[in-house]
């Protein structure tokens, strides 16, 4: 008998925990592949910097995409562009590394020497001049989508107004000086597992924008993921797959209702699938 209710209890636990989310992104544990080649769009040189680029190229709107440490090349990363540019965008994700991302793998990798290499400052200086080659070429509205690392340059892009939106993926080292900065429509999408950006400090965000009337904010946590998980997740995981296509489709559709259609109110609000947008 003693048996029996040990096997159930041992059952019930196994189930139980098959049945929780999993964490499910590698986050910090392994590094992405690297893939120079991979993606639908082209890689070209635009502002100064090596850029993948992807989607309609005479397109008004684009999306400046900002990457987290490991680069442009990360297939899933450039993916996430080409579902972007899916949506009619014009879709810029330059290499703010100059050939130096982040690769724990490399022998020769110091994380300390590699963050002073690359600053979110410099990161900042060197988006400006291609923002400008976008609107050299025609475009007349340009959205930041930063990752991680990029969500630092974005929210400065946001608050000098260097952009029309931001969209900011669990955004690393984010002040709450900085969200009161921001002078543009802003979504901040944060993961329920993030010792960086936790769900009370979302929450906080959240009361910061509330209070700033003149644009609407998207500020939105999502349950049983870690940092990173739209970009670095594991694509056999149908729970990291589903949950990073989720916020994909939130950016996408804020980026549709302030960028590509202008409008800056509600923003984000009674979001809807991409394809209801005649683009």
């Amino acid at each position: 008998m003693m048996e029996l209710i040990l096997l159930t209890s041992l059952l019930l636990n196994i189930a139980s925990s098959q049945a929780r989310p999993q964490a499910q992104a590698p986050c910090y544990r392994e590094p992405p592949t690297f893939c120079p080649t991979c993606g639908a769009g082209t890689v070209t040189e635009l502002g100064g910097l090596k850029a993948y680029v992807t989607g309609p190229p005479h397109s008004k709107k684009a999306v400046l995409m900002i990457s987290d440490i490991y680069g442009d090349e990360p297939p899933i990363y450039r993916s996430v562009a080409d579902k972007v540019a899916g949506a009619g965008f014009l879709v810029v994700a330059p290499d703010f590394f100059h050939g130096d991302a982040a690769n724990p793998s490399n022998p020769k990798y110091d994380k300390d020497t590699w963050r002073k290499n690359h600053t979110t400052d410099k990161g900042y200086e060197d988006a400006k001049p291609v923002i400008a080659a976008l609107k050299e070429k025609g475009v007349s509205a340009v959205g930041a989508a930063g990752f991680c690392w990029g969500g630092k340059v974005a929210v400065k892009l946001a608050s000098n107004q260097d952009v029309q939106a931001a969209v900011l993926l669990h955004p690393s080292n984010v002040t709450e000086d900085e969200i009161k900065a921001v002078k543009v429509p802003i979504a901040v999408l944060g993961a329920e597992r993030d010792n960086g950006l936790p769900p009370a400090q979302m929450k906080r965000f959240d009361e910061i924008l509330y209070a700033k009337p003149k644009f609407d904010h998207l500020v939105k946590t999502y349950p049983g993921v870690c940092h990173g998980w739209t970009v670095r997740y594991f694509v056999n995981d149908t729970f990291a797959v589903n949950s990073a296509a989720e916020a994909h489709e939130d950016m996408i559709n804020c980026m549709l209702l302030v960028v590509r259609i202008q409008r800056t109110s509600p923003f984000c609000s009674g979001l809807k699938p991409a394809s209801y947008f005649k683009l």
